[in-house]
């Protein structure tokens, strides 16, 4: 037995019965009208999964009929039934949302068909539907865990950037969740809808990012057998995502530039020019301020990058999220498996908030999946931290020295030495905690960067393994 409704619309009685008849014996529910003024009011008592409505009708007439539908009632499939002389109409009321239109004489066998093809489809878009409510539900906002000051203007951030088109520059470190970022700007948008498409420029060879992102044409390079579309144009009308950016060499550099700016392009080896409506989200865990004062980036690629930052707090400046996103992770780990950990002690939390995190949350969360597995027991307790975490100790920068004084000899000792030794020990330490990027390192010190970087040359301070680096405009060498 179905359980579809389906309203008839007709001004010719004949028509109204012929097509009752065929629907009613086919197991649907079916009402009349004889145009469309009666059709609307049909809506105020009933929801009608299909309308049947004849395109010339007086009063209000198919058209009419089907811009209600649009605005009232968007789920109810509209078929138009046209005679000859108006198929040209029904071309038109296709182009304005009707699923389909059926000429008359209406053949009964055409009529069920053109039904159960509606329905098809309706089915599959409610799915659609539900899988992209899922995926927001997955992607958006709410998906990234933290209550701290820090992460709440990023949240702020976030939902006014997504109104506006604007590219966006999303910095910060490794494993603090810049993809995530990334995905609940796009989900928040209008271009929610369209495709999200994510490119690890550092993933990619050099000698095939190009061609990922552009596409190439056939025989443009050896093995270029076919034509092949890239990432670009997979994301028009969406968004895509270009991840560690910093990374891309020089030549890309200048033709991304391009299309940043025209937001069109060529494939390689083509010659026809590629429009495309896209919206370019970049990320980076690299200074690309400095970068390009060192010339490993282009300084005018850099602006049109950085339309709008946005900064991703590492998680030692927002350690108050922690027990958040261990709840989380538990609650994510433990979901559906048999591992039996029901509970986590307190003085655990206490040990993962006093910890650095120098993997930032995706190391959280893969410590959080170990200790669910190898627990002993239901609770988990500090035996199942790993060495460096338990004899972590959290250091509070206002009030504790990473270096010991102890008591002064009788003999006295250089103050002027230790205090050029503290220093030292400071800056490096700043400098280990944030990769060796000044920006950032300065920020933890709280001194300019130019202050830093004057420090660093009168201590000969350089990044491990490196048998240069340009400090400020002199380079020095080890």
């Amino acid at each position: 037995m179905r359980n579809e409704t389906v309203l008839v619309v007709d001004d010719s009685q004949e028509i109204r019965s012929i097509m009752a008849e065929i629907l009613k014996n086919e197991g649907f529910t079916v009402y009349t009208a004889s145009d469309g003024q009666e059709a609307e009011k049909k809506f105020d008592s009933y929801f009608f999964d299909i309308v049947l409505t004849d395109l010339a009708m007086p009063r209000k007439d198919g058209m009419d009929v089907l811009r209600f539908l649009k605005e009232h009632s968007p789920e109810t499939i509209c078929i138009i039934i046209t005679g000859f002389g108006t198929i040209q109409g029904a071309v038109q009321a296709l182009r304005q949302g009707a699923f389909d239109y059926l000429t008359k004489p209406v053949k009964p066998e055409e009529v069920l068909v053109v039904i159960d093809k509606a329905l098809n489809y309706r089915t599959l878009w409610r799915e659609n539907q539900s899988l992209r409510q899922e995926l927001q539900d997955i992607h958006g906002i709410d998906r990234i865990v933290g209550n701290s000051q820090a992460i709440q203007k990023v949240f702020k951030l976030i939902k006014k950037v997504a109104k506006a088109d604007s590219t966006v520059l999303i910095t910060g470190e490794s494993g603090t969740g810049k993809e995530l970022i990334a995905h609940a700007i796009h989900y928040a948008s209008k271009r929610k809808e369209r495709p999200f498409v994510p490119v690890n420029c550092a993933a990619i060879p050099e000698e095939l990012l190009e061609s990922e992102l552009f596409g190439h044409e056939k025989g443009a390079f050896t093995h270029a057998i076919r034509s092949r579309i890239g990432r670009f144009e997979l994301a028009n009308k969406g968004t895509i995502f270009l991840d560690e950016i910093g990374e891309m060499s020089p030549v890309l550099q200048v033709k991304l530039l391009r299309v940043l700016q025209e937001r069109k392009f060529e494939r390689v080896g083509g010659v026809k020019t590629i429009d495309v409506d896209i919206r370019i989200v970049a990320a980076t865990n690299t200074d690309l301020e400095e970068a390009f004062r060192e010339n490993r980036f282009r300084e005018d690629l850099y602006y049109r990058l950085n339309v709008i930052p946005i900064h991703v707090p590492p998680l030692r400046e927002r350690r108050s999220d922690i027990p958040l996103l261990v709840k989380h992770f538990l609650s994510k780990f433990c979901s559906g498996k048999r591992t039996g950990v029901q509970s986590i002690k307190d003085d655990v939390i206490q040990c993962l908030m006093d910890y650095d995190w120098p993997g930032n949350v995706r190391e959280l969360e893969n410590i959080i999946e170990r200790m669910v597995i190898l627990a002993n027991g239901p609770t988990i307790t500090t035996e199942d931290l790993p060495k460096r975490i338990l004899e972590s100790g959290r250091r509070h920068p206002d009030t504790d020295l990473p270096i010991s004084l102890t008591k002064l000899s009788e003999e006295g000792f250089s103050l002027n030495s230790a205090v050029k030794s503290l220093e030292k020990s400071l800056i490096l330490q700043a400098l280990d905690q944030t990769g060796w990027v000044k920006n950032r390192a300065a920020k933890l010190l709280r001194i300019n960067r130019t202050t830093l970087i004057e420090k660093m040359k009168r201590q000969k301070l350089l990044p491990p393994n490196s048998k240069s680096v340009k400090i400020g405009r002199k380079q020095a060498r080890l």
